[in-house]
């Protein structure tokens, strides 16, 4: 009976776990996947897009006074008059028409604000893309930190190992008494300081899982992990022409069309000495009866000639040359910024890929030194002290080479940043 009730149990529980969803599976994400989102999500990107749009109806608003500016009216009115002896009138009034302006002549100083409108957007779309360079930067160093932090709590955990294995060749070996006290104290804490180190690296992990949620702009916090390796895919092995690289650089174009938008401002604050020309009509209805039965309609060129303003004027023109000179000033230092990026990244990078092979030989060489040191201690053939140096060097070994993978890779995103490439640029 009871084993009956036990089956029936089982099955019920068998028939509600179809129902319960499965617990555990974590999100992960590949560089790709990361690219994706933050293209979609991210803030930064966003607001960068957004002073594109403002740019271009701050354009618009310019180049409105070049069309016709037209208007239509309506008017309905009472009024009353009173007399000497006490009566009084009522007058009704009502109307209605259309009137017309057009700009014939300014100086060409709404011509020139136009253009100088458009090089404003030329500007806006480059730090647009500034804006996307400095996010694939901000995404690549925070999928790097998190890709280390992954693989540092498996290199934590072989160190773990490591450490406990030497303890318990240690410890067999002091209770033989072949090895002192100290020598298993030391052992004891290199296990105590392997442990703490996994810890930390897994407190790591998920510091690094949110500031990469962030990056992509991620609205809501969950646990991911990225899946990826630490192969250098852009290593510009031979070095490029760096003066070819600064022409398409986001801070060198954003700087030429701010230099651009303020010698067309030069232009249009010369055109504000010009007379002003417009022409103007308008037709419409009047009368004290609805509808209004008179016509009337009138046309006009009206000509407007500052004489004098106080200097102000001469003072804009002034202040239009001034900012002229700063932005060419301006497209020189983002030039000059620009070839001394690209020559320090291109350098870090080519030294950081030396580096992985240098620590890549050492790691070799700690691992095979490890092995034989191990049998010679096993054997007494080498002290306390010269075997555990070597098994420090080890551990040193894993941690250095890890470390240089993950500079290499960050020294790519520097590179790749000085370039001005953004986050379409996959690599």
């Amino acid at each position: 009976m009871n084993t009956k009730r036990s089956l029936i149990f089982i099955s019920i529980l068998f028939i509600l776990s179809s129902f319960i969803p499965t617990l555990g599976a974590q999100e992960v994400l590949t560089w790709h996947d990361c690219l994706a989102q933050a293209k979609e999500n991210n803030p930064d990107l966003i607001s960068s897009a957004e002073k594109v749009n403002q740019q271009r109806s701050g354009k618009d608003i310019v180049a409105s006074s070049l069309y016709p500016q037209t208007s239509a009216t309506f008017g309905a009115s009472t009024s009353e008059a009173g007399s000497d002896s006490g009566s009084s009138a009522t007058t009704n009034s009502y109307s209605y028409g259309i009137n017309a302006s057009q700009l014939i002549f300014d100086g060409r100083k709404s011509i020139n604000s136009a253009k100088a409108a458009d090089e404003e957007i030329i500007a806006a779309q480059e730090n647009y893309r500034f804006t996307s360079a400095q996010t694939r930067w901000n995404l690549r160093a925070s999928f790097v930190k998190l890709l280390k932090a992954q693989e540092l709590i498996k290199v934590a955990e072989d160190i773990e190992k490591i450490r406990r294995d030497n303890l318990v060749l240690i410890t067999l070996r002091y209770q033989s008494g072949l090895e002192h006290k100290g020598a298993l104290l030391t052992a004891e804490a290199n296990v105590a300081q392997a442990r703490l180190e996994l810890a930390q690296a897994k407190r790591d992990v998920e510091l690094a899982q949110r500031q990469l949620a962030k990056a992509m702009g991620a609205k809501e916090f969950k646990v991911f992990f990225v899946q990826g390796d630490f192969i250098v895919s852009d290593t510009a092995a031979q070095k490029p022409d760096l003066e070819a690289l600064i022409k398409n650089n986001p801070s060198v174009l954003q700087a030429i069309a701010k230099r651009n938008a303020a010698m067309l401002n030069i232009s249009a604050s010369k055109g504000n000495f010009s007379p002003r020309i417009s022409a103007s009509a308008g037709a419409g209805r009047k009368s004290s009866d609805w509808p209004p039965e008179n016509n009337q309609w009138s046309a006009g060129l009206n000509v407007n000639l500052p004489l004098f303003e106080g200097g102000l004027k001469q003072a804009q023109l002034d202040q239009s040359r001034a900012s002229y000179r700063q932005a060419q000033a301006d497209a020189r230092i983002a030039e000059d910024t620009v070839l001394v990026n690209l020559q320090q990244a291109w350098g870090n990078l080519q030294d950081a890929l030396e580096r992985v092979g240098v620590e890549q030989k050492t790691l070799e060489a700690s691992q095979e030194r490890s092995k034989i040191a191990e049998a010679q201690y096993a054997i007494g053939f080498i002290s306390f002290d010269n075997w555990i140096i070597i098994e420090n060097d080890l551990v040193t070994a894993k941690k250095s080479y890890l470390q240089a993978q993950a500079a290499a890779l960050l020294a790519e995103a520097d590179w790749v940043l000085a370039k001005g490439e953004t986050l379409e640029y996959a690599h």
